[in-house]
């Protein structure tokens, strides 16, 4: 495939996963207690296709990177090992809260708080995805620069949603209470800085679009 076609690519599947990430968060916040089962098999559904779509755009990315600067070969490979490592551990707790309600037909356990699986949840949805991501922007930013892929802005973006998701690796230390702001797995470390992923994916999918060569 050619450069322009890797990033229309690349765009496509950035906008797609923007606007899943849009469209899944709330569906964790509409119900109080415990979510009836197709809310919990909807959002894993998207969850799916959002993986899936993140493949192709972390590949066809790293894929840029290394055609613009052969020098950058091994910082491609780190943002595509890291964003591989992000992808699978996000099929792991899909299966995780799937599991959940599989076992629970009824509906009475919240798989964001229930049972074991959702404990099991808890670092992979807080400290280890926020981790993974700050790996995977810092090198993504420092090559946006290096080989000037893209707009110089989206590069100083990633640096910054990086920094963001840093702050909270630590908050594996306060507690698992889903209503606070910083904790564990806290609304501010799964759902907020969690959810700038998506929207930086969002501005190099349309940087993408904008540039011709």
């Amino acid at each position: 495939m050619s450069d322009l076609q890797i990033r229309r690519v690349i765009g496509i599947s950035g906008l797609l996963m923007g606007l899943l990430v849009v469209v899944t968060i709330p569906l964790y916040f509409i119900y109080s207690g415990p979510p009836p089962v197709w809310n919990v098999l909807t959002r894993s559904l998207l969850s799916l296709l959002f993986c899936a779509f993140m493949i192709i755009f972390i590949s066809g990315l790293s894929c840029l990177i290394r055609r613009a600067d052969s020098s950058l070969d091994w910082v491609a490979s780190t943002i595509y090992g890291s964003g591989m490592l992000f992808i699978g551990l996000s099929l792991v707790s899909i299966a995780h809260e799937a599991g959940v309600v599989f076992g629970a037909p009824d509906g009475s356990l919240d798989p964001t708080t229930d049972g074991a699986l959702a404990h099991a949840n808890i670092l992979i949805h807080g400290s280890i995805k926020r981790l993974l991501t700050v790996v995977m922007l810092v090198f993504a930013g420092y090559a946006i620069h290096r080989a000037q892929l893209l707009s110089a802005w989206v590069g100083w973006s990633a640096y910054f949603v990086a920094a963001c998701n840093l702050l909270f690796v630590p908050a594996l230390f306060f507690g698992t209470d889903v209503t606070k702001f910083y904790s564990a797995h806290g609304w501010g470390n799964s759902a907020l800085v969690g959810g700038l992923l998506g929207y930086w994916i969002v501005a190099v999918a349309i940087d993408s679009f904008k540039r011709r060569t």
